[in-house]
Formats: structure tokens, sequence, C-alpha cells
């Protein structure tokens, strides 16, 4: 084979998709990564060894090990969870979905301004009901795209449609963490509405900041709350598909277009 040949190939790259005792959206996760070109496939945790040999890591959503003590708090310390931080620390591209998000948060890979497994921030009680919400919502792209680099190729200002299905949504830190979120440019989502305007009436779940997604200092790992995956089809919203096939990628799908450009 020539030498430009060689040059010309692309091997996906390969994604895991983490199932931790409770994780229900692996599948949908699995289906969008391989819809945008990526080599995505589910690992149970039973098959944690397997991890390093992987480029990125997905955390999806569900209720891990039941959510018990708080969500997410469990599945920090589980042992799929070290091979995680290892490959964060080396700057492999992480990503955490509602469940997901919450357990980046409990093991402080993000916002990360303190040690590892020493969250200074969490996502908790949906304020003000305290109950669990599911519906339809829109995040806008807070910041530059650059900042972190699974939307690095997103537009300035990027609009993506998804859907919150959490009791423990809310972002809750002191002030002083909060302010190191804010001035150290964690935050990598808000609420908005679907023209992008923000304000707090495009906020479910009352989390501080408006804050529905959270990235850590060197920009390789996300934690975002609501779901892009299950907004990702055109069968997903029907009454939007304006006669188009309903099996292609659509809505939230850019999101994840941006994430399989991060690892092209």
């Amino acid at each position: 084979m020539a030498e430009a040949a060689r040059r010309d190939l692309r091997v996906s790259a390969k994604v895991a998709v983490l199932v931790f005792p409770g994780t229900n959206s692996e599948a949908e996760t699995v289906r969008i990564c391989r819809d945008v070109g990526l080599d995505a496939e589910s690992v149970h945790w039973s098959k944690a060894t397997s991890l390093p040999t992987y480029d990125a890591y997905i955390l999806p959503g569900g209720f891990a090990y039941e959510d018990r003590i708080r969500a997410g708090a469990i599945s920090a310390h589980d042992p799929m969870m070290d091979y995680v931080i290892k490959a964060a620390e080396k700057g492999k591209l992480v990503l955490g979905i509602c469940n997901g998000a919450q357990i980046l948060l409990e093991a402080g890979l993000v916002p990360g301004t303190g040690a590892i497994r020493r969250p200074t921030a969490a996502f908790t009680r949906n304020a003000p009901s305290g109950k669990f919400i599911c519906k339809h919502v829109h995040i806008k792209l807070s910041g530059t795209p650059s900042r972190c680099a699974i939307t690095a190729a997103l537009p300035n200002d990027a609009v993506i449609p998804a859907w919150a299905g959490h009791g423990e949504g809310r972002l809750a830190a002191s002030m002083e963490h909060l302010e190191q979120i804010s001035s150290g440019g964690h935050l990598a989502f808000v609420y908005s509405h679907s023209d992008g305007t923000v304000n707090a009436a495009a906020v479910p779940n009352g989390s501080a900041l408006g804050c529905a997604g959270l990235t850590n200092k060197k920009g390789n790992v996300l934690a975002i709350m609501p779901h892009p995956e299950r907004d990702a089809w055109n069968f997903n919203h029907s009454e939007r598909a304006d006669g188009k096939d309903i099996l292609a990628p659509s809505g939230g799908a850019a999101f994840f277009r941006a994430f399989a450009k991060a690892l092209s």
C-alpha cells in the first residue's frame, strides 16, 4: 500500500459506554455514537480491566447502584472509575450524561476544583418541588466552544435539544466554589429556550448558575444533565420531522457529531 494511502486511512475511535449496576441508557448512547461514526460498545462493570484499550469514555444515564446515599456517590468509588480517572488525567475524553454527570462530580473530575473523589459541587434534589422531572429542554453552550474539546466543533452559542429526566439535577455548591466555577470557565452549558434566550424560566430544576453542564480545567471531561441522545433521531420528535426519514439522526445528534469530531 502506498504511503499516501496509509495517511488517508481513518480508524474510528473506540468509545466505551460504561454500564454500572442500574445503568439504563447505554443502548441509545451506543447507537447514536455509532450513527456518527464512532466504534462504540457498552462495557459491563465485570469487564473493567478492558477499559485502558479504549480511546474515550461515556458514562450514560440511569440509577447506578440505585442512587443510594446520593446520586453517583457509590459509582464514583467503583473500580471502573479508577480506570476512567487515570485516563482523564492522561487527557482522554470523558463524557457523563445525567447519572453519568452525577458520577463525574462525585468523583471530583468536574469541575475539578478539588482533589479526586473530594467533590466540591454536586447535582442534588430538584427545586422547588424536590421531585423527578421529565421534560423537553434546550441547553446552550456557555463560553467559547474550544473551552472543552468535546464541544469545540459546535458553533458559538449552539443550542442543543435534549430531555431532562432526573430527580437530582440541580447544581449545588458553596458560594466560593460557584465563583470558582464561573471564573474558571467550568460552566459548559446552561438551560435556555429554543431560541437561545437564557433566563430563570428556562431552568427546570433550580440549578445554580442555570447550569446544565460542567467541564474540568483541561477541558477533556464534560458532565451534562439532560439527555441529548433522547432527542437524536427524527422519530424522537416526529412532529418536526417534516416527512424526513424517521430513523435519520437529528436534533441532539449534533452534540455527538462534535464528540466524534473531537476524536477524529
